[in-house]
Parts: structure tokens; C-alpha cells; sequence
């Protein structure tokens, strides 16, 4: 428990970073990347899904906290496994959705 605030406070300030824009630098991959590969990138699909699963990782955080079992490891288990799940499906759609056609 001791650790779930920070991070979901953190992951807060991630996800409203990058949806104003300003957060760019925080995506993995796209800082690097080079010119010809962010133009082919639509950056505000991109922000809009590692924004969205920054706060969703952050919302699904403080269920445990809410519900008094930040404690309990299988609701951790739980959790992390959905947001595995969500990541896998960002990563997904950032590799498809997010690419300029």
C-alpha cells in the first residue's frame, strides 16, 4: 500500500502530460525516433492512448485502496494482470491506430 499513491499519483501527472501535449518526451520510442518515423506517426492518437492508459493504470490503483485491500495479494494480482492486458492492447493499437496511412 505504501507504494500504490505515489505511483498512481505519478502515473496521474504522466497521463495529464502527455494529453496537453506537453509530454511528448515521456512516450517510449517516439523521443528517439526519427523524423521520417514521427511523420508517420498521428501523435494525437498516440497521446490520446498512453494518456488514457496512464490514468486508467492510476484509476484501477486506488481500487485496492478503496476497497481496503491494498493488501491482499490476489486483487493485486488482479490488477496488475488487467493492466498487462491493457497495455498489450495499447501496444497494439499504437503500432495500428496510431500510424498515419
Amino acid at each position: 500500500m505504501n507504494t500504490l499513491i505515489p505511483v498512481s499519483c505519478l502515473l496521474l501527472v504522466t497521463g495529464g502530460l502527455i494529453l496537453s501535449g506537453k509530454g511528448d518526451f515521456l512516450i517510449a520510442g517516439y523521443n528517439t525516433a526519427k523524423a521520417e518515423e514521427k511523420q508517420k506517426t498521428n501523435i494525437k492518437r498516440l497521446r490520446a492512448l498512453v494518456g488514457g492508459i496512464s490514468f486508467l493504470s492510476a484509476v484501477l490503483l486506488w481500487i485496492p485502496i478503496l476497497l481496503g485491500k491494498a493488501d491482499d495479494i490476489k486483487t493485486q494480482l488482479a490488477i496488475s494482470l488487467i493492466i498487462m492486458a491493457a497495455c498489450i492492447i495499447v501496444v497494439v493499437l499504437a503500432n495500428t491506430w496510431a500510424r498515419k496511412k
